[in-house]
């Protein structure tokens, strides 16, 4: 019990430094400027606009991670995937797979909490066009670093995207091996699974469909519950 005290007491500590970074200026002028000017649709609301930490199950077995935050959705709501289709897609298939208490995901403050999963991104600010440049990326890439080795009990990482598919792979030094939308392999003893990201883009587009996206953490939650199987089996419970 203490030794969880004190790794979670690491990660609150790595989130507030999370919070607190203004490595990149570009971002930071990009998010303060959203901030303030907001959208029509919003304009009553106050904006987080600061850099996002992840969130979820500090045990989580199940990792996802995104590309980065959404200049209306997260850094509005000071959430990652909340607050906008992204978030509504993510929530609602979490939920269905019995990894979140509620298919919504609306306000930082809206009750919603994972079970077994933690979201996390590529990079922790929302950028311009959603394109955050290579040196974005490497100032980025030690937090997602210092927070993997903390949650130590991840079995599957849920990549989404291409982007968030080659921050895993810098993650766990994985080479050759390319990107592809239900694609699922073995390193170490870890499962990786591919998905295109739930963005307007792709899911309005038809590029992603429902059964596509969700059989990606149905794949998951079956690798989870044959491994607990498994470990009941062996300790004769």
């Amino acid at each position: 019990m203490k030794t969880n005290n004190k790794k979670c007491a690491k990660l609150e500590k790595l989130n507030r430094k999370i919070i607190a970074c203004r490595k990149c200026s570009r971002l930071a002028a990009y998010i303060r400027k959203i901030s303030q000017d907001k959208v029509l649709r919003f304009r009553d609301q106050h904006y987080w606009g600061k850099p996002l930490t992840g969130f979820g199950d500090f045990h989580a077995r199940l990792l996802v991670i995104g590309l980065a935050p959404a200049a209306h959705g997260g850094n509005r709501t000071g959430r990652m995937f909340t607050g906008d289709s992204s978030g509504d897609w993510l929530a609602k298939v979490l939920y269905e797979n019995g990894f979140a208490s509620q298919p919504t995901s609306l306000e930082a403050d809206d009750g919603l909490r994972l079970i077994d999963a933690y979201i996390t991104a590529s990079v922790r600010c929302a950028p311009p066009q959603n394109k955050p440049l290579r040196k974005e990326f490497e100032n980025c890439f030690p937090y997602i670093v210092d927070e993997f080795s903390l949650l130590k009990q991840v079995r599957i990482i849920v990549c989404l995207g291409r982007i968030a598919f080659n921050t895993c792979c810098k993650l766990l030094s994985i080479k050759d091996v390319d990107f592809a939308h239900g694609k699922l392999f073995t390193h170490q003893n870890l499962t990786v699974i591919c998905s295109y990201h739930p963005s307007r883009q792709n899911t309005q587009t038809g590029r992603l469909k429902w059964k596509d996206w969700s059989s990606v953490f149905a794949k998951a939650r079956k690798i989870l519950d044959d491994k607990q199987g498994l470990q009941k089996n062996q300790t004769g419970e």
